[in-house]
């Protein structure tokens, strides 16, 4: 399974971006498909997952802001994010997990497979 994540670039604060992951997967839509993001100096944090039911789960400091979409035919995951803030500035990460955990998979080692990043600056 191959991850191409796109999307990202430079924009102020308050501004829209949405990122693109495209996957290479023939069964796609049975995978949870989840975002992450790595800021200088700091660990990889969850972000939101839309798991392969449809259900979407999101990390507090984006509830509201963030959204987590899929199209299945596609086999392409996007994240909307509004209202971006400098503190939202990170490498964001796509990832796809073929558990089928029980509950929403939030930490980086219940995700399978990863994308190359693509790095988000907001600036002030």
């Amino acid at each position: 399974v191959q991850l191409q994540a796109s999307g990202g670039g430079l924009v102020q604060a308050g501004g829209s971006l949405r990122l693109s992951c495209a996957a290479s997967a023939r069964t796609f839509s049975s995978y949870d498909m989840g975002w992450f993001r790595q800021a200088p100096g700091k660990e990889r944090e969850f972000v939101g997952v839309v798991r392969w039911s449809g259900g979407q789960y999101y990390e507090d400091s984006v509830k509201g802001r963030f959204t987590i979409s899929r199209d299945n035919a596609k086999k392409t995951v996007y994240l909307q994010m509004n209202s971006l803030k400098p503190e939202d500035t990170a490498v964001y990460y796509c990832a796809a997990s073929v558990k089928r955990l029980y509950r929403a998979p939030s930490s980086p080692n219940e995700y399978d497979y990863w994308g190359q990043g693509t790095l988000v600056t907001v600036s002030s």
